[in-house]
């Protein structure tokens, strides 16, 4: 069993019905990071040149056949970063970052064995956000990521130049210490074993068969 199934009670998460102030006990104070503001840019990048690293297995034969690529996680490392704040709209920043996408690469190589490798995908923006004034507590710049690429060119030793559709979100983040409404501590259900009733349909035949005819 979990939240979601069919656990009665009025103390675990689900959708409000009625009074949403009914049941309210406290205001409690919880640490949590904090998204300021965030924004996301979807594109298909053309001519990314991805150099192959930590090869599996070792020493493939060249030339390689490029099967396609995938980012490893979501989290993005940000690199140059810059922020200049602007002068006619307080609290908002001009944001200059370059993101590095860790990038799984799968390949075949000219014996026909198959084989993976990584490397790093580098993508620079320049995007307007809400920035918070500086506090003794830092914001920090955040990259939500995503890389998908299934065409690709083999163009020099252990190096594919791919065509990409990249998912890039960046956040402005600080952790704080907000005070939120609470309904009080969630009520755990038991846990629901998975069965397969391997058995089910079998125990439910007759010893003997029926011999009426």
């Amino acid at each position: 069993m979990s939240f979601f199934s069919n656990f009665n009670s009025d103390r675990c998460p689900c959708q409000i019905t009625g009074n949403p102030l009914q049941g309210l006990s406290e205001k409690v104070c919880v640490e949590v990071n904090k998204v300021f503001d965030a924004c996301i840019k979807q594109t298909q990048e053309e001519g990314l040149t991805l150099v192959l690293t930590n090869n599996t297995p070792q020493n493939p034969t060249y030339p390689l056949a490029f099967i396609s690529a995938r980012s490893i996680g979501t989290v993005g490392e940000i690199t140059s970063l810059q922020i200049d704040r602007l002068q006619d709209r307080p609290n908002f920043a001009r944001v200059q970052v370059t993101t590095q996408i860790p990038v799984e690469v799968l390949y075949v190589d000219s014996l026909g064995v198959e084989g993976k490798a990584t490397s790093t995908v580098s993508l620079s923006q320049d995007v307007i956000m809400y920035v918070p004034e500086p506090s003794v507590i830092p914001y920090t710049v955040n990259a939500v990521v995503s890389l998908v690429s299934t065409q690709g060119t083999y163009t020099a030793e252990n190096t594919f130049t791919i065509s990409a559709c990249v998912t890039i979100i960046l956040k402005i983040v600080m952790p704080v210490d907000l005070l939120i409404p609470s309904y009080g501590y969630c009520n755990i259900p038991p846990s629901q074993d998975y069965s397969q009733e391997v058995c089910a349909g079998f125990f439910e035949l007759p010893l003997f068969p029926n011999t009426n005819t």
